[in-house]
């Protein structure tokens, strides 16, 4: 009956302790998604419970499962409490072996088949968080009935014992009515034991993993159930928090899709805090990295109208350009718009004939870029765009630029900047563009993703004085039917 887990599925995975924490993801399943994972796992719990052996009545009757068949079945929503199941009409072919003894050395025995309807069963099955981080379920409020048990034996004297058929069907009602229950719960609790399997501490690169936990058990309401993952990124092996929190929010009342994931600023800006801790946000540009057709290269002599003594002192010398993060990226989410601003330095180094490295000077410079945010497979990813990016001169090893001179006026330094944009910007596309993964949700393929950024008021009702917005992804799901 371990399968069952396939009608919570769309509830599964998360890891770690992360009780008490404000949630940086939020995913919500609806009523729709509940009664997909119905029609998937219903088929699954048959082939199991067809290859299940009952336990012993008692030491009289050893049954095995032949067929089933629970042609109606439901799934429904309770507030604060969890998931109802029910399956009713259902039908089940067992058989097996039956033994007595008398008077303690007569003993008989045969072969049995029994068939039942009728069957019910009703259950609630509880969700909350185990303290891990994993959700862990339960079953509450089982109830179970069946409506014929007939049985037949063969072998031995069963001929006699048929005889007695009204009573021993009565007798064998009572007995599968009674333990109906016990395995019910025996099966529920063992989808527990694949959930502490679940580690959704997924690896990125060789710099950074993500950790999607509950903070708190699922909220359940009468059409939805949500819940409230970390969605945080670490450098491998080290959880440094960042000075930034995750600011509480919530999701939107939408309930036509299956599934909605929600992904707020918090948990991008801690991707770009992880990369920068991590040296990752670091690029080296040389001459070769230049076009061919650039009237302009990257050596000493370029650079003499920006600082005359440069070629004096360096002269016939190749550069090279260190492009490095000064501070984390930040993100911010607007009405179908995200924007990425960076804080780089960049620092310009003339290329000794023995290839040591002479620093001439560091730029600073700030970009605001665009970004296109998609979901592809079951993976965030997105592509930069430049928007507009702000220079000025930080420190020069060489002297003082020439006069009153600006750099945006220095052509050659303008162009170089042009073209640094134009191979870091594709460089950081790249790793964008093989994204981040999602919560893992049971290894079940989504399809039909949409994709909308939006704000969400945390006060509406106080919306005059008390407005505070926050900016989040919403990921809208729709599972293969």
């Amino acid at each position: 009956m371990l399968p069952l887990c396939c009608i919570l599925a769309l509830l599964a995975s998360f890891c770690h302790d992360t009780s008490g924490t404000t949630a940086g993801v939020k995913v919500k399943l609806t009523q729709r998604g509940l009664e997909y994972g119905q029609k998937i796992g219903i088929p699954i719990l048959l082939k199991k419970l067809k290859a299940i052996d009952l336990p012993e009545m008692n030491a009289q009757l050893a049954m095995k499962v032949l067929n089933v068949r629970l042609p109606q079945s439901a799934v429904g929503l309770v507030p604060g409490i969890g998931v109802s199941l029910t399956i009713s009409d259902g039908y089940i072919d067992t058989g097996g072996n039956w033994r007595v003894k008398f008077l303690g050395f007569i003993s008989d025995s045969g072969t049995f088949d029994l068939s039942v309807c009728g069957l019910t069963i009703t259950t609630t099955i509880t969700i909350k968080s185990d303290g891990t981080g994993r959700p862990m379920v339960r079953s509450a409020n089982c109830e179970a009935s069946l409506s014929h048990a007939r049985i037949r034996l063969r072998g031995g004297a069963s001929w006699l014992y048929n005889m007695f058929n009204g009573y021993i069907n009565k007798e064998v009602r009572k007995e599968l009515q009674r333990k109906i229950c016990p395995l019910v719960s025996e099966n529920i609790q063992k989808i527990n034991s694949y959930m502490k399997t679940l580690n959704v501490l997924k690896k990125i690169d060789r710099y950074a993993e993500i950790e999607y936990g509950l903070t708190e058990s699922p909220v359940v309401s009468v059409s939805s159930t949500e819940l409230s993952l970390k969605g945080e990124f670490y450098n491998i092996g080290v959880h440094k928090k960042p000075a930034f929190a995750p600011t509480p929010f919530s999701l939107p009342p939408n309930e036509r899709n299956m599934l909605y994931m929600g992904i707020s600023a918090f948990t991008a800006n801690s991707a770009g805090f992880v990369y920068k801790n991590a040296g990752a946000l670091t690029l080296r540009i040389t001459d070769d990295m230049i076009p061919r057709a650039s009237p302009y290269r990257l050596n000493t002599k370029t650079f003499e109208t920006l600082i005359p003594q440069i070629a004096k002192q360096y002269p016939n010398m190749m550069i090279k350009l260190l492009v490095k993060a000064a501070t984390a990226p930040t993100v911010t989410f607007a009405p179908n718009n995200v924007t990425l601003q960076a804080n780089t330095t960049v620092t310009v180094y003339a290329i000794q004939p023995n290839t040591t490295l002479t620093t001439l000077f560091i730029l600073n410079v700030d970009a605001s870029l665009s970004a296109h945010v998609y979901v592809i497979g079951k993976n965030l990813a997105g592509k930069l765009s430049l928007n507009k990016f702000n220079k000025n001169l930080g420190t020069s090893y060489i002297g003082p630029f020439k006069g009153r001179t600006t750099i945006s006026q220095v052509k050659p330094l303008a162009y170089f900047l042009q073209i640094m944009l134009k191979i870091v910007i594709p460089h950081v596309n790249v790793i964008l563009q093989r994204g981040f993964p999602l919560p893992n949700i049971a290894n079940i393929s989504l399809v039909k993703p949409g994709l909308v950024i939006m704000k969400v008021s945390l006060y509406p009702s106080y919306e005059q004085t008390w407005m505070h917005e926050v900016l989040n992804v919403l990921c809208i799901y729709e599972p293969l039917l």
